[in-house]
C-alpha cells in the first residue's frame, strides 16, 4: 500500500481531532494525545515506538490484539502499548485467521520499531482547538 493510501485510512480510523499522529513505514501509527506546541512529533513517536515496538519474546511486547474494520477493509493490531497500533491491509496475510493477521502486523510493528522510518506526520494540533 503506498503512503498516501495509508494515510488516508488512517485519517479515517482516528476519527478524533485532538489527536496527533504520526505513521511508520511499515504501517505503524503511533497516536500522539495533546502534544505540546514545541514538540517535535516525528521525534516523539520514534521515541515511543522504539520502546514499544520491538518484539521481545516472553515478554509483553510479543502480545497483541487483533480489531477486525469490518466496512474499512482490513485489520489494526494493537500491542501493549495503547497508543501504537498497526494496519494490515485485507492483501497482505496469507490466511485471514485472527493468529495470522495479529502475527503479521506483530511483524510489521516489529519492522516500525527498529527500522523507524517515518513516512506522514499528521500535526492536528491546531485543528484541536475550538472553532
Amino acid at each position: 500500500m503506498d503512503t498516501e493510501a495509508l494515510a488516508g485510512t488512517w485519517r479515517r480510523l482516528i476519527t478524533d481531532r485532538a489527536k496527533s499522529w504520526v505513521l511508520f513505514e511499515h504501517g505503524t501509527c503511533v497516536v500522539l494525545v495533546a502534544p505540546a506546541g514545541s514538540d517535535d512529533l516525528a521525534g516523539r513517536a520514534r521515541t515511543l515506538l522504539a520502546d514499544a515496538g520491538p518484539v521481545h519474546p516472553g515478554s509483553s511486547a510479543g502480545d497483541f490484539g487483533v480489531i477486525d474494520l469490518g466496512d474499512t477493509a482490513g485489520w489494526v493490531v494493537t500491542g501493549d502499548h495503547p497508543d501504537v497500533l498497526t494496519y494490515v491491509g485485507p492483501a497482505e496475510p496469507a490466511e485471514r485467521s485472527e493468529l495470522v493477521v495479529g502475527l503479521f502486523g506483530r511483524g510489521k510493528r516489529h519492522r516500525d520499531g527498529t527500522d523507524l522510518r517515518v513516512v506522514h506526520v499528521e500535526d492536528r494540533r491546531d485543528a484541536a482547538g475550538p472553532g
